[in-house]
């Protein structure tokens, strides 16, 4: 069944799970969720031009031979009915995802992580795209459905692909591994975050670390990232009952020893950093605010240089690179300087923020900080570690939005919600302020710019 499905796919110029946004002549997938149910576009999506649809739906079938029968014909044509039955489109758009890949064998390094995977996944895309066409995960496509939908997107043309993977819960990341059977990959980090999901930190850690099994088991190839000592554990686990391991992690850091090492130079606030690559020096002055993104780049670097990108592109590709969607971007209004950080919150991402902004020498700091979420048990102890941290820090101008933070005590000026703060806005006025944004994305933080 799944030829019959990718020789249609071959036969169609793109996947579209959205039947307002499908093209002519693309395959249109029934997704179902809670609240929609795909199947219920399918005629619609036929109307629109869509030359084969994946769908959970029977009633829509002409007959069960026209629709799983293939003509022998040049360009895959199937029988005169544009319905393909299949008893979870889901699945079935996995498996095709997994197919394509196995089929074009594109070498694919795969990205998980914490914090900081999207930005590590454009800046290691960045750096090898001096030197091949690349296909890289648009946006947080990263999920069970975002993943299949990249691998997608993939063509003989593309010489390498660049895969981002998320999670929260475990099992999701040995999941996507298994559909994007990466040659090679690194875990930018692991933190607490989602632990709803993943119940604890070590639920974390072992569900991260998912990817370097599947490495592992296939001899390929694991980035690390010789600084971080959560990392290091993670690999030995994975390494010391696995006899079929063939080469080392191939390390990054902070070590002047490391074939691709680095340091910080200055931090006001974009990060400045000495890249040392095969012993020549690089100063590298990005357009990414935080200390914390160091790691992020020499990553990029190490793959880069791995993948043959010489050092001179490499140092090029990180300093031209900029941040998009609202991660630690700066933006100046007429009144004050943003950094913008609200994409996504959690306690080990929103600790560093905090320390690195603290760094910062300017007049005026301020913190509007949002909620986090899906913390379970855990989430009223790391708010007030946050509350906790600002004092430490001597951050005493704080905004602290959401209902979590409202039931903190100690500094800060407390508001229910974001629209409740915009409100006080306009008839408080903040100006000559450099302010840090953070807050999980929910929060609609980045509603409060033109306020600002």
């Amino acid at each position: 069944m799944i030829e019959t499905i990718y020789q249609a796919y071959l036969a169609c110029n793109g996947v579209c799970t959205d039947s307002r946004a499908c093209q002519e002549g693309n395959l249109f997938v029934c997704l179902k969720g809670e609240n929609f149910d795909g199947n219920n576009f399918a005629e619609k999506a036929v109307e629109m031009g869509c030359k084969y649809v994946l769908t959970s739906r029977k009633d829509l079938l002409t007959s069960d031979e026209s629709t799983h029968r293939l003509i022998d014909s040049p360009n895959h044509q199937i029988t005169e009915s544009p319905y393909i039955y299949v008893e979870d489109t889901l699945v079935a758009l996995q498996q095709l995802a997994a197919h394509h890949r196995k089929v074009l064998g594109t070498p694919i390094v795969g990205i998980t992580g914490t914090n900081g995977k999207t930005t590590t996944k454009e800046l290691v895309a960045a750096v090898l795209a001096k030197k091949y066409n690349i296909l890289y995960t648009l946006g947080n496509f990263n999920n069970h459905i975002g993943v299949p939908l990249t691998l997608l997107r993939l063509t003989k043309e593309h010489n390498m692909a660049v895969i981002e993977m998320g999670a929260n819960h475990p099992g999701e990341i040995e999941f996507l591994a298994n559909i994007v059977m990466p040659d090679a990959g690194l875990i930018t980090n692991v933190g607490k975050a989602h632990l709803a999901g993943f119940g604890s930190f070590e639920g974390v850690k072992n569900t991260k670390a998912e990817l370097y099994h599947n490495l592992a088991d296939r001899c390929k190839t694991v980035f690390l990232d010789a600084d971080n000592p959560h990392l290091k554990e993670m690999w030995n686990k994975v390494a010391s009952p696995n006899h079929r391991i063939t080469e080392s992690p191939i390390h990054y850091g902070s070590d002047p020893t490391l074939p691709v090492n680095g340091k910080v130079v200055s931090c006001t606030p974009f990060v400045n950093i000495d890249l040392n690559i095969d012993g020549n020096h690089y100063q590298v002055n990005s357009q990414l605010i935080g200390s914390y993104n160091v790691s992020n780049m020499l990553s990029a670097a190490c793959v880069g240089h791995y993948f043959g990108v010489s050092a001179a592109d490499i140092a090029d590709a990180l300093s031209t690179y900029t941040p998009q969607n609202n991660r630690s971007q700066l933006t100046k209004t007429e009144r004050n300087t943003l950094i913008i950080d609200a994409y996504n919150a959690n306690p080990t991402s929103m600790e560093a923020a905090l320390r690195n902004f603290a760094l910062i020498q300017t007049e005026g700091k301020a913190v509007i900080l949002g909620d986090m979420f899906e913390l379970g048990d855990d989430s009223a102890t790391e708010h007030q570690k946050v509350v906790s941290l600002l004092e430490q820090l001597g951050i005493t101008e704080a905004y602290l939005l959401g209902k979590n933070f409202e039931t903190t005590t100690g500094i800060g000026t407390r508001f229910a919600s974001t629209p409740l703060f915009k409100e006080w806005l306009q008839a408080h006025p903040l100006s000559g302020k450099t302010l840090l944004i953070k807050g999980s994305n929910s929060m609609k933080l980045t509603t409060l710019i033109d306020a600002l």
